[in-house]
């Protein structure tokens, strides 16, 4: 493992970095955990030689900005350890987690107790997102104030929709001072009811109560009027339903500051897939739902278009013994971390849906400008955190490997093209998979 104070050069791969409009091949120099230079043929000096196999390529780190880790409360799910050694081993530099943990990220103290976890672990850089309510509960707002100085880089009652027009009105305005966003899970609970899929030809085949597409959207289109009115930011997370594509399509036409985020799990799957196999497999149960191919279809056409600004995972572990339950009593939620890259690469750039440029902005560059934080851009001065992908690797997924301390993932025995190579953060190799051939030689010897 290369340590940070050791000066190295990334010689002769191609570089992706959408953000300063790089895509060719360029060495890079670290040195003292920071990019120290970006060019053609940099001298080597003293540093050690990293060649990067023909085929790899170089991209600013990538950051999940939806990710459950679960830690403080529900260990026996995920720790912050595990889960910040999970996102490194797929490829992201950092992640942004929810506070729906117990207790809810609410309060600076709980905010603080995240940040130490995460700088003792050690592994991928962690940015906080605070509750819009206390306790997440809908009634009382918290402090953001407090909660913004301690290191909160967003708001969200994630995990259920911001209970009233009213509240999301006052966190909009309350969040604009410091022009940070409100993340909402878009969902109206009278019609999503006790449903527990998309709400369709097969939940009703399997007699499970279904989830219409429009509870998502009518809420979407709430939080973005009311944006508009009040010029705070709303992002809508894990978008699945056409019908609100369209309502963020408007919004955005009108001038409202809307943003999306699209999870892989509604790219690639639907709803058709709860009846292969046995059946009531509850590694497929989500919120929102795998909806039906016109709903997968308009989220890929909103990746190709540029209307979905973010592409982000919804990590959300579960013990194998809760997702054992019935598929009515099972949670919601799927580990996404490690079966990230290979799907973009598989199904959207080899796919020929979108570029690989496309895919850096959509997983690093706007997840960093989104949020206000360091990285999605490889530059001069700033900490080193990097990606080395490797686009044509064969990956075959084995949710019985994943690091992840939950294995709760609809894609075992997926094959894919396409695969995370290394994982660089303040200059330091966490990460080499030995999957991949070459990717050893960015270990140091």
């Amino acid at each position: 493992m290369a340590h940070a104070t050791d000066a190295y050069v990334l010689k002769g791969g191609r570089v992706v970095d959408p953000r300063a409009g790089r895509d060719g091949h360029f060495d890079i120099r670290i040195e003292n955990g920071l990019v120290a230079a970006i060019g053609k043929d940099l001298p080597l000096d003293d540093a050690r030689v990293v060649e990067v196999p023909a085929g790899f390529v170089s991209t600013p780190g990538l950051i999940d900005m939806h990710v459950h880790l679960r830690e403080p409360g529900q260990e026996h799910k995920e720790t912050i350890a595990t889960g910040t050694w999970s996102a490194v081993v797929g490829g992201f530099t950092g992640v942004a987690c929810m506070p729906n943990t117990d207790p809810v990220n609410d309060s600076a103290s709980v905010t603080q107790f995240i940040l130490k976890r995460a700088a003792e672990a050690g592994f991928a850089r962690v940015y906080p997102i605070g509750a819009v309510s206390l306790g997440s509960m809908g009634d009382q707002m918290t402090e953001m104030g407090d909660l913004r100085a301690a290191g909160c880089v967003a708001f969200t009652d994630d995990g259920k929709p911001v209970a009233t027009a009213l509240l999301m009105r006052r966190a909009l305005e309350y969040a604009g001072m410091f022009d940070v966003p409100i993340i909402e899970h878009c969902e109206d609970p009278s019609l999503k009811g006790d449903g527990v899929a998309h709400e369709g030809a097969v939940a009703a085949m399997l007699g499970l109560r279904g989830i219409p597409g429009v509870a998502e959207s009518i809420m979407a289109e709430r939080d973005i009027s009311l944006a508009e009115v009040t010029g705070g930011r709303i992002h809508v997370a894990h978008m699945s339903a056409r019908q609100t594509m369209r309502a963020v399509r408007d919004g955005k036409s009108r001038g409202v500051r809307v943003t999306c985020e699209v999870a892989p799990h509604h790219f690639t799957l639907t709803d058709e897939a709860l009846k292969d196999g046995a059946g009531y497999n509850t590694n497929l149960k989500m919120n929102p739902p795998l909806r039906e191919e016109a709903d997968r279809l308009a989220m890929i056409e909103g990746l190709r278009d540029g209307s979905v600004d973010i592409i982000s995972t919804d990590h959300a572990p579960h013990h194998a013994d809760e997702k054992a339950l019935e598929f009515d009593r099972a949670p919601f939620g799927i580990v996404g971390l490690e079966t990230c890259v290979p799907l973009c690469l598989d199904r959207l750039v080899h796919a020929g849906v979108i570029s690989l440029s496309r895919l850096v902005e959509l997983l690093s560059s706007n997840p960093a400008s989104l949020l206000k934080i360091p990285g999605g851009t490889i530059a001069v001065g700033a900490p080193a955190d990097l990606t080395v992908l490797a686009p044509d690797a064969p990956v075959t997924v084995r949710t019985a490997a994943l690091v992840s301390k939950s294995k709760n993932s609809p894609f075992d025995a997926w094959q894919l093209r396409g695969a995370t190579a290394a994982t660089i953060v303040g200059g330091r190799v966490l990460y080499a998979n030995p999957a991949v051939a070459d990717a050893a030689r960015f270990v140091a010897t």
